[in-house]
């Protein structure tokens, strides 16, 4: 009998499950990656400002093999992740902060939630818990220290994480840039929309964000075209021509 990652009925494979809910992570991520102090590091490849949304998706498509592989296969995933991570250390000549990498490990909790409450409906304690475990183990696993040891303590360190981790610089108006002129107009304003919707307050505030979005008033009208099976014309709308393959692809068809 197969082993897998997350068990199967678990609420993480239900959200990651879906490609809506993940381009909403994935949508929502772009804006803390740009207003992470640490994001230097990703500017060190080069990868991030000449592709954007291909290392924002990348990131993701990381996540789910992980979340859907083999018990196995998914350890394997993370130590190549580490030993890929390890290589740009050795290239830079000084270690990522341990810092640097809980941030990323709580945006992927905060906007797993997030998403799938903002699309489907709200979470209990226990599913909320239960995500905040499989992306513990992940971080366990990756041996990033001072990991929470609950969600409830992940709710006070994530709230002092924005409060200290963040900050509007050069490399956030170059990546917002960026982000424009890989998704033209209409687009880029529908991803700041989402992020409007999915953003914690520090962040709404370094972006001069509103408190509410105009999605609320959008979704409702979507999640009907998904019922009346009409949801494909919208994406093909919104979808980036260079990534559609790609963001269908994040629709996980179960064993």
């Amino acid at each position: 009998m197969k082993t897998y990652f997350v068990l199967q009925d678990s609420i993480v494979y239900k959200i990651w499950g879906k490609a809506d809910t993940v381009m909403f992570i994935f949508a929502g991520a772009a804006a803390k990656f740009a207003l992470n102090i640490a994001v230097d590091w990703l500017y060190f490849t080069g990868k991030l400002p000449s592709d954007p949304l291909g290392r924002l998706l990348s990131t993701v498509n990381y996540a789910k093999v992980i979340i859907f592989a083999e018990e196995k296969t998914a350890i394997q995933a993370i130590q190549q992740m580490n030993h890929i991570h390890h290589k740009v250390e050795e290239k830079r000549g000084f270690k990522i902060p341990d810092w640097a990498y809980r941030d990323v490990l709580f945006m992927l909790i905060d906007y797993s939630i997030c998403a799938y409450e903002s699309l489907e409906r709200k979470l209990t304690s226990a599913e909320k818990e239960e995500a905040f475990y499989v992306f513990n183990r992940v971080g366990k696993l990756m041996q990033i220290s001072e990991l929470p040891k609950s969600f409830d303590e992940w709710e006070k360190q994530r709230k002092l994480q924005l409060q200290e981790n963040f900050a509007y610089s050069d490399y956030t108006r170059d990546l917002f840039l960026q982000y424009k002129k890989h998704l033209e107009v209409f687009r880029y304003r529908l991803v700041l929309e989402v992020q409007t919707l999915m953003a914690p307050k520090p962040i709404k505030k370094f972006l001069n964000f509103r408190a509410y979005s105009l999605l609320k008033l959008i979704i409702p009208i979507y999640i009907l075209s998904e019922l009346l099976k009409i949801d494909a014309f919208f994406k093909a709308i919104i979808l980036p021509n260079a990534y559609k393959v790609q963001i269908k692809a994040l629709d996980h068809q179960p064993n």
